[in-house]
């Protein structure tokens, strides 16, 4: 009798203890953790500043861009002048790395430098914000290097 009762308890224990209870929890959320990493990708990144300093459409009318395609973890976008592709890697908890960076040469006039600073930005980052249409990419949780505005079709 004393073995049916134990095994009654512990199919009993063993039957509700598999649901358990959501928590709720009380602690203030990290902001990066609210967006997923999908946040980031399949929009048009346009540059508007860059260590800093604001940029703006150069003399040849290209603007300086950056598009995180979903499938094959690609980037590709221009600096101004130059187009550039490469890939990506999205690590979580607002971690980034682009890699394979390559771009086209043309020879560009009236150049400020904002192309080449563009493409060693995006060789020292290793990680982003997202708030919004905005997007900070970030060196070790420092000021921004770059920040975006997404733009939209209309």
């Amino acid at each position: 009798m004393s073995k049916f009762i134990l095994s009654v308890g512990i199919l009993a224990f063993a039957t509700f203890s598999c649901e358990t209870p959501k928590q709720v929890s009380l602690e203030t959320p990290n902001v990066n953790t609210l967006v997923a990493d999908d946040a980031i990708v399949e929009k048009y990144w346009k540059l508007v500043e860059l260590n800093g300093k604001q940029v703006t459409v150069g003399a040849n009318g290209k603007e300086p861009h950056m598009i995180l395609k979903k499938e094959n973890n690609r980037v590709n976008g221009n600096g101004g002048c130059n187009s550039f592709i490469g890939g990506y890697e999205l690590k979580g908890n607002g971690s980034i790395k682009f890699t394979q960076m390559a771009g086209t040469l043309m020879a560009c006039m009236n150049d400020d430098g904002t192309e080449s600073a563009f493409l060693k930005v995006l060789g020292n980052v290793d990680s982003y914000y997202v708030k919004g249409d905005t997007l900070q990419l970030n060196r070790a949780r420092m000021a921004p290097l770059a920040k975006f505005q997404a733009v939209y079709l209309k």
